[in-house]
């Protein structure tokens, strides 16, 4: 969907939109699985700014991490504030969305995992060191 007049000076937003292509109607009608990353972000974020759409905002924000949610999911409150658009409130839904994708991730931890070989193992330290900023040294016994 072309969201921006032929002056590019004006964009059209969301609620413009014909119905079946904005994000929550999408999501309402189709299911998460039929949005992108950047119009799930969109649902969260809420509205864009006077100058692009929720969903534009989004996906400026994807473009500087290589559409890699798990690096979106790496950068502090303080960077995702950096983008046009995103205030504090904004910046601290992003962040607990991201973190509750990885703590849905860590679910099946729950259970004791028996470690038979290497990729056992790895699958059961991944989700916990994920979205580190830093290299941390761990130990299975």
């Amino acid at each position: 969907m072309t969201c921006y007049s032929m002056s590019e000076q004006h964009f059209i937003p969301i609620k413009a939109w014909a119905e079946s292509d904005q994000p929550r109607y999408k999501l309402k009608k189709s299911g998460a699985e039929a949005l992108s990353e950047s119009e799930l972000l969109a649902i969260l974020v809420g509205s864009g700014s006077r100058d692009e759409s929720a969903v534009q905002l989004c996906q400026r924000m994807l473009r500087t991490v290589d559409s890699d949610i798990n690096k979106l999911a790496r950068k502090s409150l303080k960077d995702l504030m950096s983008f046009k658009g995103i205030g504090e409130a904004k910046a601290i839904t992003i962040a607990a969305a991201l973190e509750l994708g990885r703590r849905r991730s860590l679910t099946d931890l729950r259970t004791k995992v028996t470690v038979k070989d290497s990729r056992t193992a790895y699958n059961a330290v991944a989700p916990l060191l994920a979205d580190k900023n830093h290299e941390e040294f761990w130990i299975m016994l």
